[in-house]
């Protein structure tokens, strides 16, 4: 969308002398970022950028900064919505104050964006020149839509909640990067799916805060909103515990390094969602507990899982529920439900007797294994429910033609047609249960790519995936393809080799395909920009 600009030779003469003043100082922002979230020095040039104005600070400059090009602001994501007007816009000069209320909610956004501009924060008024952060209870499309209104020389950033304001800031410092500026109009813009985010594996992998951290920052920049971690399986148990401290792996993240994970996602608007995988991938909990173990009948084990007729079995996990539950605020807590090895055999009811007795005496006499399962599966969810938690759980724990049925609550995540009697994502969505989607075929990186796996690539992400393709590389219905039927999506990390790569090739390896992400469950268009250009944007705005 295009912006008128007059000008007569006076006014294009002052235009040129702007211009060559502010590429002088655009130089200055140049310089990456370093990898733990440092900032570039900015036309601004404040050494203090966290604290208030100082006494006795320069008003903005009598000379106007140079006009900002006509177009829609190019970011990463892209934005959905931009209504043009004549004027010069904004872009960050001498004098350019971050003003948001020092003791309000928007406060430490405020200040986020004046250390990543390099520019001082204050409290108000705003005056021409400056960016302002606000709050506008009621503002139109819910608690993640902003608006960025420039005129008059200013930038303001208004949404309903805390959350919408800070991607507005995310669009403004990108904006800078890619353009130098806002141009005149207002930007109303809003994600498309509500869960937008990376699920990590950190127990077949042990991953440090400080590499966490930095995920979570590259997260908050595209605007995703969840960080799934996977802690338990049979590799290890990734994080301190206190009422089953045997169970945890010698390497692992103390609950001090989780708070100060948590907190740096609450400021950056991530939830972080904790997953406990159960009755199958308790490998690291068997270890300390070989009696848990479950086996056939000829004595075979099977591979981490448990056995979900000894009711020890339930009370270690339900431990384990109660104590992690607080370490997350967060809305949600997955409990797995995947790959259950009795219920891969030919015949479970054959090869697991006393499973198949205890699902007929407490189900009735048409009672199956998978009856069993999925009463497990109610039982932890019932346990989160009771801590203020939603449940989660992975698609092929959700079994068709059983005696009772998974609560309809637990949301299912769909991640393989793989899996031996998975069932297609349309049979969810008719039963009116959400999805949440992990495609594999796009969507997994696993690490030595076993199984047939390939490291997947941001531009297959970007130009055939969408979340509508759930499963294989084919779409459900248009007409089940809402954001109130497929709720999102997330790129998932498995360590499944952990040795395949480092974690600097992990994040270098997820880069792209993050971004691509991003862009396609928040703008529901088929992407404008060819992959080439995308991927050199991206670069810009993040450099």
């Amino acid at each position: 969308m295009g912006l008128s600009v007059g000008a007569t030779r006076t006014a294009t003469v002052r235009w040129l002398v702007a211009a060559a003043t502010f590429t002088a100082l655009a130089s200055l922002m140049g310089c990456p970022r370093n990898g733990d979230g440092g900032t570039r020095p900015t036309p601004g040039g404040s050494t203090a950028p966290h604290g208030s104005t100082p006494p006795g600070s320069p008003p903005p400059s009598s000379s106007a900064p140079a006009p900002v090009p006509a177009g829609t602001p190019r970011t990463v994501p892209s934005l959905r919505g931009t209504a043009p007007a004549s004027g010069p816009g904004w872009r960050p000069a001498a004098g350019t104050r971050v003003v948001a209320d020092p003791g309000g909610p928007l406060a430490d956004t405020g200040r986020r964006l004046a250390g990543e501009l390099r520019l001082p924060s204050a409290g108000g008024p705003a005056r021409p020149g400056d960016i302002e952060l606000a709050l506008r209870p009621g503002q139109h499309g819910g608690p993640e839509a902003y608006e960025i209104a420039t005129r008059d020389g200013r930038a303001t950033i208004t949404s309903q909640d805390a959350a919408g304001v800070f991607y507005g800031t995310r669009t403004l410092l990108q904006a800078v990067r890619s353009g130098g500026g806002l141009p005149e109009g207002t930007v109303r813009d809003a994600p498309d799916r509500p869960q937008r985010g990376l699920n990590l594996d950190i127990a077949r992998k042990h991953f440090t805060a400080e590499w966490i951290e930095a995920r979570l920052r590259e997260l908050a920049d595209l605007k995703l909103n969840q960080l799934a971690l996977h802690f338990s399986d049979d590799q290890g148990f990734r994080i301190e515990s206190s009422s089953h401290p045997e169970i945890v792996s010698r390497q692992h993240l103390t609950k001090a390094e989780v708070r100060r994970i948590v907190a740096l996602a609450q400021a950056l608007h991530i939830t972080v969602v904790p997953e406990i995988d159960s009755p199958g991938h308790l490998g690291a909990v068997i270890r300390a507990h070989p009696g848990l173990q479950l086996k056939d009948t000829v004595g075979t084990p099977a591979r981490g899982a448990v056995d979900i007729a000894n009711p020890e079995a339930a009370k270690i996990v339900d431990d384990l529920l109660r104590e992690y539950a607080p370490l997350f605020p967060g809305p949600y807590f997955h409990l797995g439900a995947d790959e259950y090895r009795a219920l891969t055999a030919k015949d479970p009811q054959t090869s697991y007797p006393h499973l198949a007795a205890l699902a007929r005496q407490k189900y009735g006499p048409k009672a199956r294994v998978q009856d069993l399962a999925t009463g497990w599966l109610n039982d932890r969810a019932a346990t989160v429910r009771s801590l203020g938690k939603r449940p989660k759980a992975w698609n092929d724990g959700f079994f068709r033609d059983g005696v009772i049925s998974a609560d309809k609550d637990i949301e299912a995540e769909y991640w393989t047609g793989r899996e031996l009697g998975a069932r297609p994502p349309q049979e969810y969505l008719d039963e009116d249960r959400p999805l949440v989607n992990l495609n594999d075929e796009y969507l997994y990186y696993v690490l030595g790519e076993p199984n047939n796996f390939r490291y997947p690539t941001g531009e297959r992400v970007y130009g055939q995936w969408s979340p509508a393709v759930l499963r294989g590389t084919t779409p459900v219905p248009q007409g089940l393809a809402g954001a109130d039927r497929i709720l999102g999506g997330r790129f998932a990390v498995w360590c499944d080799h952990p040795d395949a790569q480092t974690p600097e090739q992990v994040a270098a390896g997820i880069r792209l395909p993050l971004a691509a992400l991003a862009q396609r469950l928040w703008d529901p268009r088929p992407p404008a920009l060819p992959w080439r250009d995308f991927r050199a944007l991206y670069g810009t705005v993040t450099r």
